[in-house]
């Protein structure tokens, strides 16, 4: 090595994550190039270059078009990789017009037929300071608003679309948060308004384990003769099943913004919502009252207690809240009891919150002493309120509503009038509806079609679990009041069986008993039947994919 001369640093797999770089298949990065580019003239671009999968690709592409030594564009921020990008491409045989740059500072001309590639993935809460400022004002150029909540592939999306010249081909890996997360809202919108076709191919099983996403493919073309009116989506078991895909199935989305999730479902399988609901036998959860967040503690450990833990302290009644124990499981049936309460407290569950008087009481006084000896005080969401041990309240909920499910969203009266943490949600119903609403939603949630239609409102985290938020929650069907009131006698007598199945684990058995009273004519059999099937295929879909990412 020369005198003064510079050692770059090893681009380590931490490195890389940090930036959001993964390293893409060679049969994705194939299948992408080879859709793309269709002429021997094709201009391309690899926005997020990292070390050249598409540009290679490309390269190969447009050598099968007979082109002798194509030239193939590039942008990429670390230095090291860009080097090694423009090494890769003239090693297959063609020239690389590499920039290093961060892509959105980078100004976007429309001189490309594709832009192909697999922008950085980058979650909102690392995605911060000037790079977030930079992306969203990209966005803007091109009319599209982004919320602060954004990962950073969302902008890159919208900024790579306006390197395309008119009717382009962005072919592009995406975390599949495109089709369900509120702030891809606009994404999926420019993309209908802006491009004449958009088709997306699935996964059944995680092809980027260490990114600990899900992904789709986003082949979109004809760049500003849009709008389609729908999009296509095909679904590949695997990277290398890529060649061997079924013909796309078309799906049109009510609103071009909502989610995308229902591209996923037979559309013979949600016509059976859509006639409920027009004939108004079916609404949403929002219908019958609002659903917000539990309470945020900053630490469970030491505000949840158990009666044994109150007993140890001394702790008085007065310090203490009756709450619902962290977590959901034990709300897996109709209703939470007082006796049920009691009975988790007696098998060492946390049923109290620590929540002192204004004056505190010896025993309080040393459990604050305690806390703050151990610095519980300092926690974030402590610190920032005063005093640090006095948790914000929300009121008992007229019914808790599970947010983490590994098979579905369950509803679960609050007879023992216990407050709630943010483990699970609370819905507090209207006025109008509250009796029937705690009396009878829960077993009336429990059909066929909620459930389906909750696999479409929320969304899918590792290990399979279904999450759903208080947004996702207030559009989530359910029957509406009328129809419940038209079936109250019905239901109520059903409530000991499905009790029974509830607590067996039958959780289907329980639905198919709750189908045949709440639908009767209203939903023919054949009908019901498409509605199980999309479902079990639905949730198949989620289980593997949650057993292939651990």
């Amino acid at each position: 090595m020369r005198a003064g001369e510079l050692i770059e640093p090893i681009d380590s797999s931490q490195l890389r994550k940090s930036r959001g770089a993964f390293f893409t298949p060679d049969s994705i990065s194939r299948y992408i190039a080879d859709w793309a580019i269709r002429n021997p003239e094709d201009l391309v671009l690899e926005p997020s270059a990292g070390e050249a999968a598409f540009l290679t690709k490309a390269v190969a592409r447009l050598n099968s078009l007979g082109v002798a030594r194509p030239i193939v564009a590039g942008v990429e921020i670390h230095g090291p990789s860009a080097r090694m990008a423009t090494q890769a491409v003239e090693l297959a045989g063609g020239t690389c017009e590499m920039e290093v740059a961060d892509f959105f500072t980078v100004d976007p001309k429309p001189l490309f037929d594709a832009v192909i590639g697999n922008p950085p993935y980058i979650r909102y809460q690392d995605f911060t300071g000037e790079p977030r400022t930079r992306s969203r004002e990209s966005a803007l150029r091109a009319g599209v608003s982004l919320t602060a909540l954004a990962s950073s592939w969302a902008a890159f999306t919208i900024h790579a679309s306006l390197f395309l010249r008119p009717e382009g081909r962005l072919g592009l890996v995406l975390p599949a948060e495109l089709l369900s997360v509120n702030y891809a809202a606009p994404v999926r919108r420019f993309l209908l308004e802006r491009f004449s076709r958009v088709r997306l191919v699935l996964f059944e099983r995680q092809v980027f384990p260490d990114a600990e996403a899900d992904v789709v493919l986003l082949l979109a073309e004809g760049f500003g003769a849009g709008p389609t009116g729908h999009a296509e989506v095909q679904q590949s078991q695997t990277a290398d099943s890529l060649e061997s895909l079924d013909d796309p199935l078309v799906w049109t989305p009510p609103d071009p913004g909502g989610k995308w999730t229902g591209l996923l479902v037979d559309p013979e399988a949600i016509e059976p919502l859509r006639s409920l609901i027009e004939r108004r036998h079916f609404g949403h959860l929002g219908d019958w009252g609002d659903t917000t967040l539990g309470m945020v503690t900053g630490n469970n450990g030491y505000f949840t207690l158990s009666p044994q833990r109150v007993a140890e302290l001394g702790l008085d009644n007065a310090d203490l809240l009756k709450l619902s124990p962290p977590g959901s499981s034990h709300l897996r049936g109709l209703r939470l009891s007082r006796e049920a309460v009691k009975r988790l407290g007696e098998e060492g569950r946390q049923t109290w919150l620590f929540y002192p008087q204004d004056e505190l009481s010896e025993s309080a006084r040393q459990y604050v002493e305690t806390g703050e000896t151990a610095g519980v005080d300092q926690a974030y969401k402590c610190r920032v309120r005063k005093p640090w041990y006095r948790v914000p309240l929300v009121r008992p909920a007229d019914l808790l509503l599970t947010c983490m499910n590994a098979d579905t969203p369950r509803l679960t009266t609050n007879d023992a009038k216990v407050r709630h943490l943010n483990s699970v949600h609370g819905v507090y119903l209207n006025q109008d509806v509250r009796e029937l609403g705690r009396d009878l939603l829960p077993i009336a949630s429990l059909n066929s079609v909620t459930l389906l239609n909750a696999e479409m409102v929320g969304r899918s985290y590792g290990g399979g679990i279904l999450k759903i938020e208080p947004r996702e929650a207030d559009v989530w069907a359910l029957p509406s009041p009328e129809l419940v009131a038209h079936r109250e006698t019905s239901l109520r007598s059903l409530k000991s069986r499905v009790s029974r199945l509830l607590r067996e684990g039958r959780l289907m058995d329980a639905i198919g008993v709750v189908d045949e009273v709440l639908f009767g004519r209203l939903v023919k059999t054949r009908e019901l039947e498409q509605v199980r099937a999309a479902h079990r295929a639905m949730t198949a879909r989620r289980m593997t994919r949650g057993r292939s990412g651990r």
